[in-house]
């Protein structure tokens, strides 16, 4: 009872607001959902109990019956799912809080609501998946529910392409999950979770056939699960929906980037560890796309100035950080990254809104400057966000993200050393873009005086949930180290090791000065974020100008935008075009419907000027008719 009461209250609350919130009204439809959401949230703490005991399901009904084939619907607990359970539910009651504070003026707050609590649903559907298909209906729903919320208003044409443009952009990885989950199913011949693991060891090493040519079967699976985890977690080359999502209010890239959405392809990967420790190719995959994908957004984030697209980037990069983690077969480390990472990436995007909300919508950190005075519980619980963020000693990210970089040390698998050393670059850039978030935001003077002379803390209904959100990030690595724990105890057979996998143990001996090169870069990057933007201000512009081509190629997110739009979109539009013009307009138009139709209405036209009122032209046409029937008999019927 208790986790059909966590998984189905927000959905509860999402058919309340969505079917009945005119009726109701919005503050009712509010708070409904918030008290639904509090009740997952309190089941999801109580469910923590069951962290390291025997993994069970909860059967709910039969799915399906098609001659023979059976799906179940089924909740699958154990320590995986009740980690992920308790991270989606318990960030996503904090969101509603903020939320009736950040939409109160909004119109459309019920549906708001609505859309919100549906996401949490779809995503702890995904979560507590027993099955392939279950798992699908999961991922599916997220897909429509963070549509939905990027689009939410929909009066703004860039709304609406964010929202198309994420949408799309998924289908493409969604395509290759959908062909994983096929492949699987076709190789193991059960959709059950226990049945294709249980299997697993089996299948290491056989061939599967597929148009003719054969593919090792384990890795032609991961490489195509891992496909549907580069979209949804927005990797390279598919991550270019995910900056453009800021496109939503602020509330729903706090739950896309701290706990739903982009956290999804990391727990597939972990919840499929059965199969991707034994295919070390696809692991190799797994670490190069995660360390390029962590390079590539921290060197994009410091030449951003919208304040949430800047952490935009920096979850693009931490999801980095799982993925390589998860390459190297520390499934465990990658699991406790996103657990820290849910608190303080939350807090900073939460805490970013509250300074949206403050400047009236302004979201330029050149047009800010010297707030901390004005917003001092804003300022204090970004900052501690911040340093968790870039790993300061004793916060939530020092334990987990310098946990994967020793990872990618100790690791003898390939790309592990590639890993290494663009995570600890992506360190240094990543506490040097966060930095310059902090000082241009609140530090020195005001830039745009009359935007900052109305700025404001915000109400307690949203700073409330910063607060908590800041103890979270000060005290959630502490709380996990269990979950790195070398004997594993923690995950039990939820996350699936070889035995010649001794990561987590060979961390705990690695040279002091890879232990300590995560905070050196951490320091380094802090401290030239201090130079350039408090000491000497002037230093960025004249970089900017001094290498221009690499700040344009930065700037411009290293041209991917542009590329897609050469290779796919002018393409698209061009054949589009071709077709309309060659194929709609010349064929259809002229010999199909529209043409019969057109020849329909010119032989009409014609017909009609045969009625012409008047009575003598009828008889005349009679008695022709007549003459023309009379002849006919007497030459043909009666010779």
């Amino acid at each position: 009872m208790l986790h059909i009461l966590l998984v189905f209250s927000p959905l509860l609350g999402s058919v309340i607001a969505g079917l009945f919130g005119r009726l109701i009204g919005a503050r009712a439809a509010q708070l409904v959902t918030v008290a639904l959401m509090g009740v997952s949230a309190i089941a999801a703490v109580i469910g923590l109990s069951y962290i390291g005991t025997e993994p069970f399901t909860v059967p709910l009904f039969t799915w399906a019956v098609v001659d023979g084939f059976q799906v179940e619907w089924a909740l699958r607990v154990d320590s995986l799912s009740t980690v992920m359970m308790f991270v989606v539910a318990g960030i996503s009651f904090l969101i509603h809080v903020y939320s009736i504070g950040y939409m109160a003026d909004d119109p459309g707050v019920a549906r708001f609501f609505s859309y919100l609590s549906f996401f949490t649903f779809a995503m702890l559907m995904l979560v507590t998946a027993d099955n392939l298909i279950q798992l699908y209906f999961g991922w599916e729903g997220v897909g429509v529910a963070s549509y939905l919320l990027i689009g939410f208003w929909y009066t703004r044409a860039s709304a609406c392409s964010a929202a198309i443009k994420a949408f799309v952009v998924n289908r493409v990885g969604d395509f290759g999950l959908a062909l994983g989950l096929a492949a699987t199913y076709f190789a193991f011949d059960s959709v059950r979770f226990d049945d294709i693991f249980a299997a697993a060891t089996e299948l290491a090493g056989t061939r599967l056939a597929v148009f003719g040519a054969e593919f090792d079967t384990l890795t032609l699976i991961a490489l195509l699960l891992f496909v549907g985890a580069i979209g949804k977690s927005a990797q390279l080359p598919l991550h270019t929906w995910l900056p453009d999502a800021m496109e939503g209010p602020t509330p729903v890239s706090a739950l896309i980037h701290a706990a739903t959405m982009v956290t999804a392809g990391v727990f597939l990967v972990a919840r499929f560890s059965p199969l991707f420790e034994y295919t070390p190719e696809a692991l190799a995959v797994v670490t190069f796309i995660g360390a390029t994908t962590a390079f590539f957004a921290a060197s994009v984030g410091p030449t951003q100035n919208d304040i949430k697209r800047v952490i935009a980037y920096s979850t693009c990069s931490q999801l980095g950080y799982m993925f390589a983690a998860a390459g190297v077969g520390a499934y465990a480390i990658a699991i406790f990254h996103l657990f820290t990472h849910a608190f303080f990436k939350a807090l900073l995007f939460l805490g970013a809104g509250s300074v949206i909300h403050a400047l009236h919508h302004e979201q330029d950190m050149w047009r800010m400057g010297g707030l901390w005075r004005k917003m001092p519980i804003t300022y204090a619980t970004m900052w501690i966000g911040t340093l968790a963020l870039v790993g300061f000693p004793l916060t939530a990210g020092y334990f987990s993200k310098d946990a994967i970089i020793e990872a990618t040390w100790v690791a003898d698998s390939a790309f592990a050393g590639y890993a290494f050393w663009l995570l600890l670059i992506s360190a240094v850039l990543t506490a040097f873009y966060s930095g310059r978030l902090m000082f241009l935001t609140f530090h020195g003077r005001p830039r745009v005086p009359e935007l900052a002379a109305h700025a404001h803390e915000s109400p307690p209904v949203m700073t409330v949930p910063l607060l908590v959100l800041a103890v979270g990030a000060l005290v959630a690595g502490f709380a996990g180290l269990s979950m790195i724990a070398p004997e594993g105890e923690f995950w039990g057979p939820a996350i699936f090791t070889r035995s010649d996998n001794e990561v987590l143990a060979a961390i705990e001996e690695v040279p002091a000065l890879v232990k300590w090169s995560p905070t050196l870069a951490m320091a380094l990057g802090l401290a030239l974020a201090w130079l350039f933007y408090i000491k000497a201000p002037e230093l960025p512009g004249r970089l900017a100008q001094a290498f221009a081509p690499l700040y344009r190629f930065l700037f411009r997110k290293w041209y991917f935008d542009e590329l897609y739009d050469a290779l796919f979109v002018r393409p698209a539009f061009a054949l589009a075009r071709a077709l309309w013009q060659g194929f709609d307009v010349a064929v259809i138009d002229r010999f199909g419907p529209d043409g019969v139709a057109a020849a329909t209405l010119t032989a009409t036209r014609r017909m009609v000027r045969l009625q012409t009122g008047y009575l003598y032209h009828y008889a005349f046409a009679m008695l022709v008719g007549v003459v023309v029937l009379v002849s006919w008999y007497l030459i043909v019927v009666r010779p």
